[in-house]
């Protein structure tokens, strides 16, 4: 009877495995009724979206925003915010404010971030907050007022604040403020087992992710770490001080976050802890946090190169112009210079004309060339690939690359000076003037940002001006000095 049951059996699930096969793939198994077709739902922030989000907003209609926000990442809903203009992002937080969590907050920038803080119910800023971990909670922090920054303390539990206040006591834009307080350590001693059953135990009491887990002296001093991915992967015997990693490096308190992301990309870090004066760790830092230093770094010195602050294309016409203006001011002495260097040689201008059409041609070529090695340079210096060591060496490269391309010119303006103006001569000054130029911009393109360094200022900020204006200079007299000592 047994061996009759288990052929029916058999003889069932063969019908229904050749069911299934003829079926087709993707159809569902036999007595399972099948699913109901779902509307699909694509989560991206493209026109259309936004488009619709603007309508919601005018309608001020919050449910309609829920169903469009809601399936959208934090760091979306966050570039959304900012691509609203004044009136809809203020109607927008009227509306929608009280659903804003901690991961939105955390992924605005700065600017903007104060000001949606700032419109945002205490009650609903107490809750985005309770979420974060500490070292987002003290990024978003040390935006604000003391008093403003004392309400959403006062919401947090008294151990997460003493935290809180500790960490924004340190300096500014230094590993005490960019680390976070939570961090999963055990005892030099301990087995693979041991840390297991620890980690399981602890569950609630764990960051959302960590990649570590540090290993601690009886002092508190932290002696290594150990992949989670090598300890899961290790028999529950293993001594966790028998599989730690050999990238193990610790950081100061006070060190500043620029050298912390350095390290981090320079040695392929992917976390380290942070420890105080008397060595004891204190905190974790993450390559999440470290990357995002690296980019603000970026991001700064691109900016600061072209001579604007940081901004959104949706701030105001005033303040935009207030970011914009002193530098623009810069320019115009620089170029009040140039005009000066212009004026010297006013009857050699006069009695040759051409020289004018071909003045621009000399400074803009210099200017290009300037660019280009003063952009080489401070991303160089940014990164630590331009030092002491290396320096004259750089120097000497940009010196050729300069010269080369100031002899290729020379023979192309020397061509349009005979073919344009029927003038060897003039073919002559302009290609003279375009390889001195081209050379000493080569040299000041490194040379300038290398001097601010040396002398404690950031070169990103003050080396395009410098630069310019010797481009300008140079040019403008090497040309009309030549013109007028060949030409006259």
């Amino acid at each position: 009877m047994a061996n009759r049951a288990d052929q029916n059996d058999t003889d069932i699930d063969t019908a229904r495995a050749a069911e299934s096969a003829a079926a087709g793939p993707g159809a569902p198994a036999p007595g399972i009724p099948p699913e109901e077709p779902r509307e699909e739902f694509d989560p991206q922030l493209d026109a259309g979206r936004v488009r619709e989000v603007l309508d919601a907003i005018d309608a001020e209609d919050a449910a309609a925003l829920t169903v469009l926000l809601d399936p959208l990442h934090p760091a979306d809903i966050a570039d959304l915010i900012e691509q609203f203009d004044d009136r809809h992002r203020r109607v927008f937080l009227e509306v929608w404010g009280s659903e804003i969590d901690g991961e939105i907050l955390s992924e605005l920038r700065e600017g903007l971030r104060e000001e949606v803080i700032l419109a945002l119910p205490q009650e609903t800023l107490s809750d985005a907050v309770r979420d974060l971990d500490s070292d987002d909670v003290v990024d978003l922090l040390e935006d604000l007022e003391e008093s403003q920054q004392a309400l959403i303390l006062g919401a947090l539990p008294a151990i997460d604040r003493a935290q809180i206040e500790q960490a924004l006591a340190f300096p500014e834009y230094s590993a005490g403020r960019l680390m976070q307080r939570e961090v999963v350590r055990a005892p030099e001693h301990w087995d693979v087992g041991q840390t297991i059953d620890f980690l399981r135990a602890a569950d609630n009491e764990l960051p959302d992710q960590f990649y570590h887990i540090m290993l601690v002296d009886p002092r508190m001093r932290p002696i290594g770490y150990v992949a989670l991915g090598r300890m899961l992967s290790s028999p529950r015997s293993t001594r966790l001080a028998d599989i730690t990693e050999d990238s193990f490096r610790t950081f100061g308190v006070e060190q500043p976050e620029a050298e912390v992301a350095y390290a981090f990309n320079q040695y392929h870090l992917i976390s380290a802890p942070v420890i105080d004066a008397e060595e004891r760790l204190v905190g974790v830092i993450t390559i999440d946090d470290a990357m995002a230093v690296l980019d603000e770094e970026a991001e700064e010195d691109i900016l600061r190169l072209a001579g604007v602050g940081e901004g959104s294309l949706s701030d105001r016409v005033i303040d935009t112009t207030r970011q914009r203006l002193p530098w623009l001011a810069v320019n115009l002495v620089t170029a009040i210079m140039a005009s000066l260097v212009i004026a010297q040689f006013e009857g050699v201008i006069t009695q040759i004309v051409a020289l004018a059409v071909l003045m621009p041609i000399v400074a803009s070529m210099g200017g290009n060339a300037g660019t280009q090695s003063l952009t080489v340079a401070v991303r160089a210096i940014a990164t630590r690939d331009l030092t002491g060591s290396n320096v004259w060496r750089v120097v000497r490269r940009e010196a050729g690359v300069g010269l080369v391309n100031g002899l290729i010119f020379a023979v192309v303006m020397g061509l349009v000076g005979l073919f344009w103006f029927s003038s060897p001569q003039l073919g002559y000054v302009i290609g003279l003037a375009m390889v001195v130029n081209l050379v000493i911009a080569g040299l000041a393109g490194i040379l300038v940002p290398v001097a601010l360094d040396k002398v404690g200022v950031d070169p990103a900020l003050a080396s395009g001006a410098f630069v310019t204006t010797v481009t300008d200079v140079v040019g403008f007299f090497a040309f009309l000095g030549l013109a007028s000592v060949i030409l006259l």
